[in-house]
């Protein structure tokens, strides 16, 4: 009855824990925004790391989640263009996500040893820009309302966490049944266009100095010259800003055979196979 009793708990958690995945990932993460003149480049990347789980559906499909840990930055002075270089922003910020998505293998791991992908998804971000001061001290811009958020009519503050828009491609290969690496570029969309603290116009300095002090002048507009005009251009609303990974993913099943371990099979050998039995 206990021995009944015993098979009947872990037969559903073994099937479960076969499809089961740590995943790992590690690499490079870069920007699209005012501050970053291409679109995709590696100039001015960061690094950036995850963890997670992934789920086998089926043979093609697999949920997954992953908590990624980085950085983005950007600065005027590394692009080529010299209007942007006259206007010396510069950002940097720690990035955290939370990711939630479905990947699609085109091949069986199964049949194959290897197998391109697609994903998509939802997330979760939180980002805290901030940049040097002439003093060379660490300044957060979000609080310094640097285009008039806040206290201007028809212009809130931007909030720091926001939502995206996961998708990409990738490869991998399976080591053995239990061990999978890849390469995998993923790329953000998101619904904000204040990662680096610039959107759309200067506001009139008279009135940045009275909301928020002479830190946020000097903030909203570190070029040489005199200040700019209230009204012009600081950057371009039309795009949001964006981000991307390109990254190295490793994934193990940590699945430990009860049965053969408890019967006596020796050395706990997987039969060389790729995929495992709910799939096949």
């Amino acid at each position: 009855m206990k021995n009944s009793l015993l098979l009947f708990l872990i037969v559903p958690f073994a099937s479960f824990a076969q499809n089961t995945h740590i995943g790992f990932r590690f690499g490079l993460a870069n920007y699209q925004g005012d501050l970053q003149q291409r679109r995709f480049t590696f100039s001015q990347a960061m690094m950036v790391g995850s963890i997670g789980a992934r789920y086998d559906l089926s043979e093609h499909l697999t949920a997954r989640g992953f908590i990624s840990y980085g950085s983005l930055k950007a600065a005027d002075a590394k692009n080529k263009n010299s209007s942007l270089q006259q206007r010396n922003l510069s950002f940097e910020t720690r990035l955290k996500e939370l990711e939630l998505s479905m990947q699609y293998n085109l091949f069986s791991l199964n049949d194959k040893w290897w197998t391109p992908y697609v994903f998509a998804g939802g997330s979760v971000f939180n980002f805290k820009s901030f940049a040097n001061d002439n003093a060379g001290n660490k300044t957060y811009l979000q609080p310094l309302s640097t285009e008039g958020q806040g206290f201007i009519a028809g212009k809130n503050n931007y909030k720091r966490t926001q939502l995206a828009i996961p998708f990409g491609i990738g490869a991998e290969y399976a080591l053995n049944e239990d061990m999978r690496i890849g390469l995998e570029l993923g790329y953000r969309k998101t619904f904000t266009d204040y990662i680096d603290d610039v959107s759309t116009t200067y506001v009139d300095a008279a009135q940045l100095l009275a909301a928020r002090g002479a830190t946020a002048v000097q903030m909203a507009y570190r070029g040489n010259g005199a200040y700019p005009p209230a009204g012009s251009l600081r950057g371009s609303a039309n795009n949001k800003d964006a981000y991307y990974f390109i990254q190295l993913t490793f994934t193990i099943r940590p699945y430990v055979d009860w049965y053969k371990r408890t019967s006596g099979i020796s050395s706990f050998k997987k039969q060389k196979r790729v995929g495992c039995p709910s799939t096949q």
